[in-house]
């Protein structure tokens, strides 16, 4: 049983919590389900599943139930592709055109649409390192702000389900421009595919094997993939969309869903499903220092560049966002190599503490990890777009007031 006490949380906060998102969210029809995990100082203090896993079905949440966490996919990823800078096989620094070569010639969008653009020469090639920071030029279909990803729509680019292959996606890219100059802006995208794929090339081996025999295995993530296997279909929650009164409606039902075969498009930007359990044990060796249970994953000093705040000169991610919809849209945030890093406490308006970082999902998932507190917070539940709610800056500052 979790003892909040011995962690330095209070109980009767942490019970608050639960109360909290009952009320507001599950007795309002706004959420179908919450499974919130707190853990301080190695101990698990708080673990709560509310809710119904599965609406039509009447299926309660159970803490082993299996989501699809959508973008908090990218965060492995990251650590994948930086396995690779360790060993001295890929830069930071290189230019994305060295492993993609059709891509050497890519242009900044300046007018016209899909088979017609019109562009200018990017300022610098794109590096690896826009790639992981999502300063590339590159976006995502589903941010419906210009041209361009009009045409990832109409190619069917990155977004799940029913995108392209990987390998199809690098082709159809290297026919459409960059929305900007690479290293200029922050835009939410399709980088973390590119990562993935980068990740297969330069291994020699399909990009989600690399993930699981060099990261899902040995850290023991055992219901965590790319797919859901039928022996586990019955634990496979089902995922809602928003209404605009509030309300919801079946995006995903588990019965049927396409996760429950392999996928053609792997997605390392969002295409893994898992547990509560599993990406606790991911967060536990990212707060442990890149180690687990006498693994080393990632250099201590690896991790602590990857969790500096790479976007250009410094700024914060409001500052040289030019994206529609991001995981993350306050102030006082920065962006990292795969995650977003707490800079500013004050300037957010949330209570936390420098340099923690985080990162969330479509499907409203969330975590977050603070070292200087030997916090972690993972946060799961089922329902798009993951801006609909502000429970992300509430759960922020309901966890921190249980400190005692």
């Amino acid at each position: 049983m979790p003892r909040p006490e011995s962690a330095g949380l209070s109980g009767p906060r942490l019970q608050y919590i639960d109360r909290f998102i009952q009320q507001k969210y599950l007795d309002s029809g706004k959420l179908p389900c919450a499974l919130t995990l707190i853990e301080r100082g190695g101990q698990i203090a708080h673990c709560s599943a509310l809710g119904r896993m599965d609406i039509e079905r009447g299926r309660p949440l159970q803490e082993d139930t299996i989501f699809r966490i959508y973008s908090m996919t990218k965060p492995l990823t990251s650590i994948a592709l930086m396995m690779l800078v360790e060993e001295g096989r890929i830069a930071l620094d290189d230019p994305v055109h060295r492993y993609i070569p059709q891509w050497r010639d890519l242009g900044v969008y300046e007018g016209g649409f899909i088979g017609a653009f019109r562009t200018r020469r990017t300022g610098a090639p794109m590096r690896v390192i826009d790639l992981m920071r999502h300063t590339s030029g590159l976006t995502y279909g589903f941010q419906q702000r210009t041209n361009v990803d009009a045409a990832y729509r109409k190619l069917a680019l990155g977004e799940l389900p029913g995108a392209v292959s990987l390998e199809r996606m690098i082709d159809e890219l290297a026919k459409v421009p960059l929305e900007f100059s690479p290293g200029t802006a922050f835009n939410y995208s399709v980088s973390t595919d590119i990562a993935g794929y980068l990740v297969g090339k330069i291994s020699g081996q399909p990009f989600e094997q690399f993930l699981r025999t060099r990261i899902i295995d040995p850290l023991g993530m055992v219901d965590t993939d790319f797919m859901v296997p039928a022996a586990k279909a019955s634990r496979f929650a089902a995922c809602y969309s928003a209404t605009p009164d509030g309300r919801m409606t079946l995006q995903d039902d588990p019965q049927t869903s396409g996760f429950l075969k392999p996928p053609e498009f792997v997605s390392g930007g969002g295409g893994l499903v898992s547990t509560v359990a599993d990406y606790l044990r991911f967060c536990r060796m990212l707060l442990n220092g890149g180690t687990l249970d006498g693994v080393r994953f990632i250099g201590p000093k690896t991790l602590e560049l990857m969790t500096m705040n790479h976007l250009p000169g410094g700024k914060e991610l409001p500052e040289v966002s030019v994206s529609l919809f991001s995981e993350a849209t306050y102030g006082g945030v920065g962006f990292g190599l795969g995650f977003a890093v707490s800079m500013s406490p004050a300037r957010a308006m949330l209570p936390g503490s420098v340099g923690d970082i985080s990162w969330g999902g479509f499907a409203s998932t969330y975590f977050w990890i603070d070292p200087r507190e030997r916090l972690i917070v993972i946060f799961m539940t089922q329902l798009t777009p993951s801006a609909t709610y502000p429970i992300r800056r509430e759960l922020r500052t309901l966890v921190y007031s249980a400190f005692t």
